[in-house]
């Protein structure tokens, strides 16, 4: 007898592993979050690296859009602080009691029967403490972060004083582009090493591939950020 007609090819899994990111992707953006880390943010710009307050608005968003944070443009240009100072000032004062618990998310995420993993450019506690405020520490295989992707930074905190880059005044150059800014040692999103870093972390094969536009080269991975927001029906 012949069965050929009723067998059916098994088709691979179409992704392999999804990475989430968190802020403003996993909670809203109502929480206010989002305001108060660039508040805190612009605070220790002021009160930490002694940069004009004038000054604070302009050079954050250039940094931003340049360099994927604003810590990663800071070292770029020539600040030296710790890390850990820099995250506990940034993130330790955040009303955490905003993000409340969503059990909806919570129940999608339970029933997507594919591997899951954090990845964020901000530090570890950070995380912790937001997945806990959610209800979904129990939801990821593992947490890709600050500490994942950077060594503890051996530099002393810095006055302020030195060799700063004046990154305002390069693009107030006519021609000046950003392919002549200085490397940050900073590894973050959207740099395509910390893309290609995570990647490996999570032990996810690159060159299997569904391609998207958030990592390069291709991959079975797909990216979820706050471009990419998942919608609960």
């Amino acid at each position: 007898m012949e069965f050929d007609h009723r067998c059916h090819k098994v088709q691979a899994p179409k992704f392999d592993c999804l990475l989430f990111d968190l802020d403003d992707t996993l909670y809203p953006m109502s929480s206010g979050i989002a305001a108060r880390v660039k508040k805190n943010i612009e605070d220790y710009m002021v009160e930490k690296l002694g940069i004009e307050e004038s000054k604070i608005e302009n050079l954050g968003n250039l940094l931003y859009k340049n360099y994927g944070t604003t810590m990663a443009g800071l070292r770029a240009i020539g600040y030296t602080f710790d890390y850990d100072e820099y995250h506990s000032f940034v993130h330790g004062r955040l009303p955490y009691e905003n993000i409340k618990p969503d059990p909806v998310l919570k129940h999608i995420l339970k029933n997507l029967r594919i591997r899951k993993h954090i990845f964020t450019n901000g530090d570890k506690d950070h995380a912790v403490r937001s997945l806990k405020r959610l209800g979904l520490e129990d939801c990821f295989e593992g947490i890709i972060c600050f500490e994942t992707l950077n060594p503890p930074c051996p530099s002393p905190p810095s006055d302020g004083e030195g060799r700063i880059f004046d990154i305002a005044g390069h693009f107030a150059r006519p021609g000046s582009t950003a392919a002549e800014l200085p490397r940050t040692p900073v590894l973050c999103k959207p740099n395509v090493d910390a893309m290609e870093e995570a990647l490996r972390i999570a032990n996810v094969n690159p060159h299997k591939a569904v391609s998207t536009s958030h990592l390069t080269p291709p991959q079975k991975d797909r990216f979820f950020s706050s471009s990419c927001r998942l919608t609960v029906c």
